[in-house]
């Protein structure tokens, strides 16, 4: 290796805590890369995820400016030398890739590559990735490879760690897509009742109309200006479901604005009132403006669906680094010491765990007859 045992550790050390940061799969496969590149000192470094079309899902390159990789043009496809990863499942180290048989040249605008160190990201049995560096920057004497076989096994014991961190990026990414569909399903549930009892006055009303427009045609009036407003109440809801439908934009439009969005929703479908209030948020990190949003929805579905309350209230408020969500109803309340059996009926064992996941906390205040409190805390970045 090109640098001692000691500050070799570290680099290695330095490139899986890396990793490790990492939940997003885009960001994962980013690291991966730059920290590949920079542990053995080569001058380009790449990382492709195969589709099944013979292709490459994404390909994160390093060493290569934007301008340069837009001129390059589309995704490599799976052929020569990353096929022969991707199919062998073997490490690949070569003087000179382009006096290789397999090699099938490249784009125009594509950077010369010469020496070569290739290996394959595996979960198992299965080959999830290609991981390849290329220009090591060292003396080369004439036919000879700059890769080491230590950097070989350094880049092995990288790819190993790769595949552990991709693949939990994978689990992570795809709980945020059953959590969205999870929660996309309640709301769907929660805004057909809403229009439904709607359309269901507005027919009444409307029956009401036909049965006096005869012997009684000033009440009938009254009855048909009642379905015009029933049937207005209904196209706002239905407008709100459209809205409400779409995954949560916490990356487009931030915490406060999702937030407001959605209790202005809730207002609208159902006879309690709902409010929000903002005073001095600024952003949090992106785990625990998730972590505040779901609690807030869980919150505000108890209320809504079970407390029988008149009013919600739902503030955000800046507190040190950090914030502080408050649920606030004046519904039935409960007795919080029966916590095994409010906490699985109001889900606050899994509010529970969604602040203790991002380092908050969570506190009940509630009581038969008193409304009920759900407050969390979370301590910012």
């Amino acid at each position: 290796m090109s640098q001692g045992p000691r500050s070799g550790l570290a680099a290695v050390s330095s490139a899986l805590l890396a990793m490790s940061r990492h939940l997003e799969v885009r960001d994962v496969l980013k690291t991966i890369v730059a920290s590949a590149r920079e542990l053995l000192d080569a001058q380009y470094a790449a990382l492709g995820v195969p589709d099944d079309h013979g292709g490459f899902a994404q390909f994160v390159v390093d060493g290569v400016s934007d301008a340069q990789w837009k001129a390059i043009g589309p995704l490599p496809r799976q052929h020569g030398i990353l096929a022969a990863m991707l199919r062998d499942a073997k490490p690949q180290r070569l003087a000179d890739v382009r006096a290789d048989p397999r090699f099938e040249g490249w784009p125009s605008a594509h950077p010369d590559l010469a020496d070569f160190l290739g290996l394959p990201i595996r979960d198992g049995d299965e080959v999830i990735g290609a991981l390849f560096l290329a220009n090591k920057n060292c003396p080369k004497p004439e036919g000879t490879c700059g890769f080491t076989a230590d950097d070989e096994e350094l880049l092995s014991i990288l790819a190993q760690h790769a595949a552990i961190a991709l693949t939990n990026a994978r689990l992570y990414e795809r709980s945020r897509e059953l959590t969205i569909v999870e929660e996309r399903s309640r709301l769907a549930h929660e805004l057909h009742d809403a229009v439904s009892q709607k359309l269901f006055s507005l027919r009444l009303t409307a029956q009401a109309a036909t049965a006096l427009i005869d012997r009684d045609p000033a009440r009938a009036k009254g009855e048909l200006q009642q379905v015009a407003a029933l049937a207005a109440e209904a196209a706002d809801e239905l407008r709100a479901a459209v809205v409400e439908l779409r995954p949560a934009a916490l990356d487009e439009d931030g915490l406060v604005a999702t937030l407001r969005t959605q209790t202005q929703v809730l207002d609208r479908a159902h006879t309690a009132r709902v409010t929000f209030t903002a005073r001095g948020v600024r952003a949090l990190p992106a785990a625990q403006e998730e972590a505040l949003l779901r609690v807030a929805q869980e919150a505000l579905h108890n209320a809504l669906r079970h407390s029988g309350a008149d009013r919600v209230d739902v503030t955000l408020a800046r507190r040190g680094s950090g914030a502080v969500l408050r649920v606030t109803d004046d519904g039935g309340g409960f007795d919080p010491r029966a916590i095994r059996r409010a906490g699985r009926h109001l889900g606050l064992v899994s509010m529970r765990d969604r602040a203790g996941g991002v380092g908050g906390t969570l506190t009940v205040e509630s009581a038969p007859g008193k409304g009920t409190t759900i407050e969390m805390e979370v301590p910012g970045g």
